[in-house]
């Protein structure tokens, strides 16, 4: 079912050049959030998990302590740039590698795209696919 309603979504807007807006549902991780997408005439797409584009950040259920503390320190940092309850806008949306996600750039309300904010204040890198680095030493 939530890869039915991913690709419903993602054929819907993937091809679409002006931004789509969302209410924050849910912050999962430091790249990772819960929406609701706000369609046209009032329908609503429920709790679609939605991935930064471009970015990676510290898993909660990281490989050593450091990676931990700096997952929980990225996840507070998403919590501030989009809260809960928040409209924001995403674009460039895409299937992500696992069914009932999607990548997709995010804008905040004050239309910084918030990926490269994470990077710029260390919170998290950028990440284009393929095996992730390690964040422990």
């Amino acid at each position: 079912m939530k890869k039915a309603i991913c690709a419903f979504f993602v054929g819907l807007f993937c091809n679409v050049a002006f931004a789509t807006p969302v209410l924050v549902t849910r912050i999962v991780d430091g790249d990772t959030f819960k929406a609701t997408v706000l369609l046209a005439d009032g329908i609503e797409v429920m709790s679609v998990s939605v991935r930064l584009r471009n970015v990676d950040t510290p898993e909660l259920n990281g490989q050593c302590a450091y990676e931990i503390m700096r997952a929980n320190q990225a996840k507070q940092r998403l919590e501030e740039l989009i809260p809960v309850g928040s409209v924001i806008e995403i674009t460039n949306v895409k299937n992500d590698k696992y069914a009932g996600r999607i990548d997709a750039n995010v804008f905040d309300a004050d239309n910084r795209d918030v990926g490269l904010v994470l990077i710029n204040e260390k919170f998290g890198r950028p990440y284009s696919g393929g095996k992730r680095l390690s964040w422990c030493d």
